[in-house]
């Protein structure tokens, strides 16, 4: 295949892992980078050896992109990808999609239209762990899901949230721990049960944050159209970023999983377990713990789906089955916390 040529919108912290993921990626070229801190892509333009711009639309009109990843806070996700299937450009988007489900839907409907990929980074599906259980589950050893739990305890304090320009508020980030953070592991488990959520129960709280005004708490239970149950919990207020944790009940055992590891214990007593194993890239240059490992996998399928090698395996209609999740996690809050602040 021809090589891609691609470029990446907002310079920010997660930026490396899509940068270190092209640069590292045979299919793809890097031709621009573009943020509209003019210092902060310049720096990224003279790390990575490319063009910088402040003004995407005058990034498009020059460069001739086949691909643009989006890194930008979660408001704009949707907006930037519609201007960029407008200009015929294939869109690779950080999660979450929007922070509205209606946004989420009409960009999907769009890039159906124009005949383009869409994509919604979600690299935790492609930790060994999680590839792991999904393969014990679809081939029948562990069986369908019957009952699970997510478990998110973290830490964010005011300074992370006073450091930034959009985390903590309802119009730019669209909420707290649970699009921000809880969203990874609510969409593993989700992935992992497979069927349609038929009720959406929740309570959110800030419980400990004065800076930010979204929640910092969450909890809840999700009923499945199977009659599977998936209970949450996600809370930034630890003074350490635990191992996230879930627990699956499924047909023929169980499971306990993290992002770095998985042991699946059957009911006939044997027990399997996997530890994470780096994939394409060892480690990315100042990429943080939590974000893994397997960026640069799911980006490599991206490619391949543009390339019409591969069908798109985390597209934007599959990740419109979280993306309805979360919302309506902030829409069902029996609390009313998201109502009262917004």
């Amino acid at each position: 295949m021809n090589k891609l040529k691609v470029a990446v919108i907002g310079c920010g912290n997660i930026s490396v892992m899509h940068l270190d993921s092209i640069e590292a990626l045979d299919e793809a070229e890097l031709v621009a980078v573009c943020d509209i801190k003019p210092e902060r892509a310049a720096a990224a333009a003279e790390k990575y050896h490319t063009k910088a711009y402040t003004d995407y639309h005058e990034m498009f009109a020059k460069e001739k992109l086949d691909v643009i990843h989006l890194c930008l806070p979660h408001y704009l996700h949707t907006i930037v990808a519609k201007d960029a299937f407008q200009a015929g450009i294939h869109v690779l988007s950080e999660k979450p999609m929007s922070i509205r489900y209606e946004d989420a839907v009409s960009a999907v409907e769009m890039a159906e239209q124009c005949g383009l990929q869409y994509g919604i980074i979600f690299q935790c599906r492609y930790n060994t762990p999680s590839m792991l259980v999904k393969k014990r589950i679809v081939d029948g050893r562990l069986g369908a899901v019957k009952c699970g739990r997510t478990t998110l305890t973290w830490y964010r304090p005011d300074n992370y949230y006073g450091g930034s320009d959009w985390k903590g508020t309802w119009d730019k980030e669209g909420g707290g721990v649970i699009i921000d953070q809880a969203i990874h592991s609510i969409d593993l488990a989700n992935w992992f049960i497979d069927s349609t959520p038929v009720e959406v129960q929740s309570s959110l709280h800030n419980r400990n944050h004065e800076i930010m005004v979204v929640e910092d708490s969450a909890e809840g239970l999700i009923k499945y159209e199977n009659g599977c149950l998936l209970s949450f919990f996600a809370m930034n207020n630890y003074l350490i970023d635990e191992p996230i944790e879930i627990r699956l009940v499924c047909e023929h055992g169980t499971v306990r999983l993290s992002y770095d590891e998985a042991v699946i214990t059957y009911d006939d007593g044997t027990v399997e377990s996997v530890v994470n194993q780096p994939q394409k890239i060892v480690a990315y240059t100042g990429g943080k713990p939590y974000w893994g490992k397997q960026h640069a996998v799911q980006i490599d399928q991206f490619y391949r789906a543009v390339a019409g090698l591969d069908a798109l395996e985390i597209s934007g209609k599959e990740a419109l089955k979280i993306q309805k999740i979360i919302c309506d996690i902030y829409q069902n809050d029996d609390n009313k916390f998201a109502k009262k602040q917004r």
